[in-house]
């Protein structure tokens, strides 16, 4: 049984979702949500909150393996920036606590869980809530989309 961590980095909103694979081959949602930060902390202290949030989660579920989105593209180069420090704040908390990382773009999650690299977000959670048999589309949206990383790595990981 192996339990991942899927991780889509954001400076206001980090999702995090983590998954395990069970010996049947199920998949099951095991915690998912999303660390916040307030809008008016500086930069450094909004990255200072995600990674010791962050650490704490991975003290208390302790994944095997991780997964976090890939930046691959931004219209607003200021978010792309912030994004790219939210990741590398979450890659240093991976790091150091021992877990291998991998990386997926959004068109790689939305293949792995939908079949369509152009999935719309509403297709990628209706199938993240059927995958992981959830009452309900998991919230916030980031929250879900930490699960469908997750999903994605286990499921590229097996095959």
């Amino acid at each position: 049984m192996t339990l991942a961590i899927g991780i889509d980095p954001g400076t206001a909103t980090t999702g995090y979702g983590l998954v395990r694979l069970a010996r049947d081959g199920s998949l099951v949602a095991v915690k998912y949500g999303v660390i916040t930060t307030p809008k008016d902390a500086s930069p450094p202290v909004r990255l200072e909150l995600i990674y010791d949030q962050l650490g704490d989660i991975i003290r208390e579920y302790k994944p095997e393996t991780a997964a976090v989105e890939k930046l691959f593209f931004a219209r607003n180069v200021t978010t792309g920036i912030a994004v790219g420090q939210a990741r590398g704040v979450v890659m240093l908390a991976l790091q150091k606590a021992g877990i291998e990382t991998f990386e997926y773009t959004p068109k790689e999650v939305k293949n792995a869980v939908v079949g369509y690299g152009s999935a719309e977000k509403r297709q990628v959670q209706e199938m993240v809530r059927a995958l992981l048999q959830l009452d309900s589309i998991p919230k916030p949206d980031d929250a879900a989309d930490a699960l469908a990383i997750a999903i994605t790595h286990l499921n590229t990981k097996r095959y």
